[in-house]
């Protein structure tokens, strides 16, 4: 069986969100799984890939192709990392901004010319998928695509699963553009009509041949009017072909037992750690140091989307109770500002406008609690990652946050985190207090951290998932 990935970005070379940590770690969950299986990645060669990656990328080959009018070069260069080859599309002209993401028709024909250069590479490869696994409206026209050269007999055979990560995000592009770019007649057009324009994100729902969410839940949400972001009546139409497969994480990279960037390692077994890397956490914030104090952390884009406006309005309200929190992230101005302002107010607050993932993981490994009240989550991997450090999520019941916070119950003393549903501020309070009590009663907290750690959600399980959906397909 042969897999090719594409996206628009992927870790270790280049990241904005989770669409690179999945990119970057399911391919290699799939080898492992099944060493049969060949698996490749394609994704643009920015010129944000750090210089020392990029000079070590061999070049495979170079030509120009057409994308309308224009005659484009397209290049691809190829780097082998733990196993996992990788694929570059090169064009300058497209990628070599210092940006990753963009606005406006730009941003459209830079992502119709990454679509149009993964078929005509794959000529000049001579690796010719079974499966092409598109992700988000950056490789949404790729299905399209495959549907138009399928007609050729070496395209025939290919089949194509379109991944959503985040529907919010639907690349509307211009009408007349777009069919100029990839020569498209009006029947395709029509097709992904949205409101005069056309949307990459509905032309991989309409012609891929499965459509997949990062996790159960949102699967089922996508397709109500609530979350559907219009797109729900186009997702109820294909929901036989709709699957729900939670995202993982790597239990290799992300184990506190053998992490480097940590001052101190611990486990289960033994917290001991735990308790060293909160007590270097705050001192290296400049936090007041009384090292009983619960700390909460937020590890985020600072966004509406993030439930930011929750923590915003609840931090004065533990900061004064006497509690510590530390923010990592950038976002909204507004949000940027006002943690700037109260981190001079607060001896018990540090605000990071950065993204740091040595610094990230010291976060995890050091706070207590990890405020995540997302209006929406499609996946998210900040609590599963909390969790592998014992850092207790408190996050809002939706998506994957539901299909992996597991409720907190005093009764029964079960569940590996807390949670409400709802949208209101109230909730969210409410639930933040019940957290802080079980916080204050150290066998219950001892015993809570322990059950956080033992949770799994390493790859291998959806890796599984995914070969027996690939199988099907081809099948």
């Amino acid at each position: 069986m042969k897999i090719l990935f594409c996206a628009s970005e992927c870790l270790p070379f280049i990241k904005t969100g989770g669409l690179a940590d999945v990119v970057g770690t399911l391919p290699r969950a799939l080898i492992e799984r099944d060493p049969s299986v060949e698996v490749r990645v394609m994704i643009p060669k920015y010129r944000s890939i750090p210089e020392q990656t990029r000079y070590s990328m061999r070049h495979v080959f170079d030509t120009r192709i057409s994308l309308g009018w224009r005659n484009q070069f397209l290049g691809v260069d190829e780097l082998t990392v733990d196993g996992v080859t990788y694929w570059f599309i090169d064009n300058e002209f497209y990628f070599g901004g210092d940006y990753i993401y963009g606005s406006g028709d730009f941003e459209t024909e830079r992502f119709c010319f990454f679509c149009k250069a993964v078929l005509e590479s794959l000529r000049r490869l001579d690796f010719m998928p079974d499966i092409i696994h598109c992700n988000d409206w950056q490789t949404g026209y790729v299905p399209l695509l495959v549907k138009q050269y399928g007609k050729s007999p070496e395209y025939a055979g290919i089949k194509t699963v379109f991944t959503i990560h985040n529907l919010k995000f639907q690349g509307i592009g211009n009408r007349g553009l777009v069919a100029d770019l990839l020569s498209l007649g009006d029947g395709p057009l029509n097709s992904i009509e949205y409101s005069g324009c056309v949307s990459a994100m509905k032309a991989g729902v309409k012609y891929c041949d499965r459509i997949t969410t990062v996790s159960p839940t949102y699967a089922r949400e996508i397709m109500t009017p609530e979350y559907g972001e219009t797109m729900d009546l186009d997702l109820r139409l294909r929901a036989n072909d709709v699957t729900g497969i939670l995202n993982g994480i790597s239990n290799r990279l992300f184990d506190p037992s053998n992490d480097r960037s940590i001052p101190m390692a611990f486990d289960k077994d033994s917290l001991v750690g735990k308790a060293a890397c909160k007590e270097a956490l705050i001192n290296e914030l400049g936090l007041e140091r009384n090292y009983d104090k619960p700390l909460f952390a937020v590890i985020s884009r600072l966004t509406d989307q993030k439930g930011m406006d929750k923590v915003r309005a609840i931090l004065p309200k533990l900061l004064w109770e006497g509690s510590q929190a530390v923010i990592l992230g950038m976002g909204d101005e507004d949000y940027e500002g006002y943690f700037n302002w109260l981190q001079r107010e607060s001896p018990n607050f540090a605000f990071r406008r950065e993204m740091n993932d040595a610094l990230a993981r010291r976060i995890y490994a050091g706070a207590d609690l990890f405020l995540m009240p997302s209006a929406f989550e499609p996946c998210g991997l900040s609590q599963m990652l909390a969790l592998r450090y014992g850092c207790i999520p408190i996050v809002r019941e939706t998506g994957g946050l539901a299909d992996t916070v597991m409720p907190y119950n005093k009764f029964e003393d079960t569940g590996n985190g807390f949670s409400f549903s709802g949208k209101s501020f109230a909730s969210f309070s409410e639930v933040v207090g019940i957290a802080l009590s079980v916080y204050y009663d150290k066998p219950a907290w001892e015993r809570l951290v322990k059950r956080a750690m033992e949770t799994d959600f390493d790859w291998r399980v959806s890796a599984g998932k995914y070969l027996e959906m690939y199988g099907e397909i081809i099948k």
